[in-house]
């Protein structure tokens, strides 16, 4: 496992960080908590360090489990938590409704008033049972609140011990210039895959001009790309993929065909498809490190190994042409 620095700050992560969203349950059609600690417990023994997770994964589920399972280790692993999506009404702009474990409808609001940012900080150190967070990242940037007034929360809690270095995610090139004003934003987190490129034409240039780190999230495409994924899989009104463009029919029986074409180069190396992928991702370019889900050890552990994994400079080639040749059929808004 390789460790790669954040910017400008100390923070350093796993090039390989794992995303508990999935273990939070929510979207994803539920978990099992022992699993979920045993995935975190197998990543940090085979040196996947850095956990990411956010209150909104399981409203606060998912960083109860990963306060849990850190307990006694929290000097080795590296803690990246998110702010600015809230479910309980206090303020924000609206965002999106989702539907809870009980059937009952929860609205999500994008809200990084500097008290709410302070207090939301305060939450999720409580949650994760640490007195510090490695990374604190704006999870959507909010529209009802000035981008340099987010910002000196941070410098806020950066002062005060509670933060290490302050992250954004899914935020554009703008507004990630407007925040470094005010306080350093050492990464940003956007979405990045073989078939969900669109960074590469602004923002990967950008970071990598103005020493940004880069943490992509579902490289995968939320199992699309795993080459597990099949054509008679069913998910239930709860996962998140039963609405997803990525996931009708044609789009999966045009990845499962792309995956079947990684397979062979995959084999010779004994490795996965989604292990070729992986490393694939974190040797783009400008990125720093990509996120990705585990609901158990064997999945924990099938992830780290990606990152070393040598691939033949014929063999990367014949990759990214693959890329290039990869077309879904997506709404236009989908290719960004």
């Amino acid at each position: 496992m390789e460790y790669r620095k954040l910017g400008s700050s100390d923070v350093s992560v796993s090039s390989v960080v794992l995303g508990t969203w999935a273990i939070g349950g929510w979207m994803w059609g539920g978990t099992d908590d022992d699993n979920a600690i045993a995935a975190i417990h197998k990543g940090v023994e085979l040196g996947m360090t850095s956990i990411d997770t956010a209150p909104v994964y399981g409203f606060g589920h998912s960083e109860t489990i990963v306060g849990k399972a850190v307990k006694g280790m929290r000097d080795r692993i590296q803690i990246l938590t998110k702010y600015g999506l809230i479910w309980d009404g206090r303020g924000g702009e609206f965002h999106f409704d989702t539907t809870g474990a009980k059937g009952n409808t929860i609205r999500v609001n994008r809200w990084s008033d500097p008290q709410s940012v302070i207090e939301q900080c305060e939450e999720s150190l409580r949650r994760l049972g640490t007195d510090y967070i490695d990374l604190y990242q704006c999870h959507w940037p909010d529209p009802s609140t000035p981008v340099e007034e987010t910002m000196r929360a941070m410098e806020i809690l950066h002062k005060q011990g509670k933060i290490r270095a302050a992250g954004v995610s899914n935020w554009t090139v703008d507004e990630i210039s407007a925040a470094n004003k005010v306080f350093p934003v050492v990464s940003d987190q956007p979405p990045y895959s073989m078939v969900k490129r669109g960074i590469e034409k602004d923002l990967l240039p950008y970071c990598r001009d103005n020493n940004i780190a880069v943490i992509v999230y579902s490289p995968l495409q939320l199992g699309l790309l795993s080459g597990k994924m099949t054509m008679d899989r069913v998910f239930g009104p709860n996962d998140l993929r039963s609405k997803s463009p990525y996931f009708t029919p044609e789009n999966r029986r045009r990845a499962i065909d792309f995956c079947n074409r990684l397979r062979p180069i995959a084999s010779s190396y004994g490795a996965s498809v989604a292990q070729l992928v992986i490393n694939w991702t974190i040797n783009r370019p400008g990125v720093t490190a990509a996120l990705v889900g585990a609901r158990n050890a064997s999945q924990a552990a099938e992830n780290a190994a990606s990152a070393d994994l040598k691939i033949s400079n014929d063999d990367a080639a014949r990759v990214d042409e693959m890329v290039e040749e990869i077309s879904l059929d997506l709404p236009a808004a989908q290719f960004a």
